[in-house]
């Protein structure tokens, strides 16, 4: 039995939910614990060279922070600023207290790096951003910088991470679901109590498009109870094309259309499955599996001898996860879905997005 499944069946009942509760104010105890010692001297932050920007969040589960934290490095590199991206490498299958650098090195194992930040490594290939894994994130920045002279480190999924001193926080809200119940966790989703967005810089809502107008203002309100100056903005996650992994070739979104089978590995597999939905596909078969799973040759067996003649769709993180001999199990139309944040409004409001990365670009990008 997973974690998920355990706080699942301990809801079910008074008992269990008051043990979840006890569970809550312990976790919210140690984190208040662990943000006081910094705030109060008892522990020093680090600083680094370099302009630091934290891109996380404050629940747990998918809010579409590592579409931006991809948006905003190729955003930084297309300008000709040096970026790099810490991160501390969750749930990776090798551990180590040693930075594990990603760039340039088509080779590496994704279980030493964890799927998301090798995920990135692969998209931002082009762009010749790397990415440093480590648990202690002072030391990755350290590292970035001395490796790479980074001008900008984006810090991934930081926020409630003190030991590395930031410039700005900015934080993803996912708009289906803000707060959860707002209690933290493990009965509720938050990782710090709303309070936490104090130390916002700037806001960005994601997945606008499945909410109405009124949601969003009442998204609106509740943070600036916490916050009255942080700027919010809206954004959206578009599909741009198919990616056939089988033949490496993009596909565009038009040309796969009605019955289809997919399969992820996420924090909310629902929104994955209606973006395919809304794309034209009539899902006839769904495999979802828990956050940041790996795949044996078990599982792509089964998805090939179930689906039959149906393309079958996943997402890049999902691929990076898959066996090494995955081309000898899935042979044709296997496609991954490549999906980018936009942000809402157009250019006056990207701009607040890339004021908060580099307000002070000419002097940046001249260092």
């Amino acid at each position: 039995m997973d974690l998920l499944e355990l706080k699942e069946n301990l809801q079910q009942n008074a008992l269990g939910r008051g043990v979840l509760l006890v569970a809550s104010k312990l976790y919210g105890l140690g984190a208040w614990l662990d943000r006081a010692s910094y705030e109060n001297g008892w522990k020093t932050a680090q600083s680094v060279n370099s302009r630091v920007v934290c891109i996380g969040n404050i629940t747990a589960g998918g809010t579409g922070k590592t579409t931006a934290v991809l948006l905003a490095a190729t955003t930084l590199a297309q300008e000709g600023i040096r970026v790099a991206i810490v991160s501390r490498g969750y749930k990776r299958q090798q551990k180590s207290n040693e930075p594990v650098v990603l760039f340039d090195n088509p080779d590496a194992d994704w279980r030493l790096a964890g799927d998301e930040p090798f995920m990135m490594s692969r998209v931002l290939s082009q762009y010749k951003v790397p990415i440093v894994i480590c648990p202690n994130r002072a030391e990755a920045a350290k590292e970035a910088l001395r490796r790479f002279k980074s001008q900008i480190i984006l810090l991934d999924d930081g926020f409630q991470h003190h030991r590395l001193r930031r410039d700005a926080n900015i934080i993803l809200i996912d708009a289906k679901n803000p707060f959860g119940n707002y209690h933290l966790l493990p009965y509720g989703i938050l990782r710090e109590p709303l309070s936490a967005l104090k130390r916002a810089s700037l806001i960005v809502l994601t997945h606008c498009d499945q909410v109405s107008d009124r949601q969003l203002e009442d998204i609106r309100d509740q943070i600036r109870l916490q916050n009255d100056t942080v700027e919010i903005l809206e954004s959206v996650h578009k599909p741009e094309y198919y990616f056939d992994i089988c033949n490496t070739k993009k596909v565009e979104l038009k040309d796969i259309q009605g019955p289809a089978a997919c399969f992820c590995a996420l924090g909310h597999p629902e929104t994955f499955e209606k973006t395919l939905e809304n794309l034209g596909l009539e899902l006839k078969q769904k495999w979802r599996f828990p956050d940041h799973q790996f795949y044996t040759e078990e599982n792509l067996r089964t998805f090939e001898e179930t689906r039959g003649d149906l393309p079958l769709i996943t997402t890049f993180k999902d691929f990076v996860k898959f066996p090494d001999n995955w081309r000898d199990i899935l042979t044709k139309n296997v496609y991954v879905l490549s999906v980018n944040l936009k942000i809402r409004g157009g250019e006056k409001e990207f701009d607040k997005f890339t004021d908060v990365l580099y307000p002070k670009f000419s002097k940046i990008k001249n260092r």
